[in-house]
C-alpha cells in the first residue's frame, strides 16, 4: 500500500491537532501544512510547514503537484 502525502491547509489550533494525529499514522509519509503555524512548524514528527497562503490556489495547486500529494 502506497504511503500518503498530506497537504493541509491552515494556520491555527485545529490544523496543529490534524496533523498531529495524522502524523501518528503508519500509512502517512509526509505532511505539510500550508502555511501552518509555530507548532506544526516545530516538534511534529513527519510534518512541514509552506510557505503558501490558504488563498493563494495557483501556488497549493503547483505545490501539490510538484510534492505528488
Amino acid at each position: 500500500m502506497d504511503k500518503l502525502v498530506i497537504l493541509l491547509l491552515g494556520n491555527g489550533g485545529r490544523e496543529h491537532t490534524i496533523a498531529w494525529k495524522l502524523a501518528q499514522s503508519d500509512r502517512v509519509e509526509r505532511i505539510f501544512v500550508a502555511p501552518g503555524n509555530g507548532g506544526t512548524g516545530s516538534g511534529l514528527n513527519k510534518v512541514e510547514n509552506v510557505n503558501i497562503g490558504v488563498s493563494d490556489f495557483a501556488g497549493l495547486t503547483k505545490f501539490a503537484i510538484e510534492k505528488n500529494v
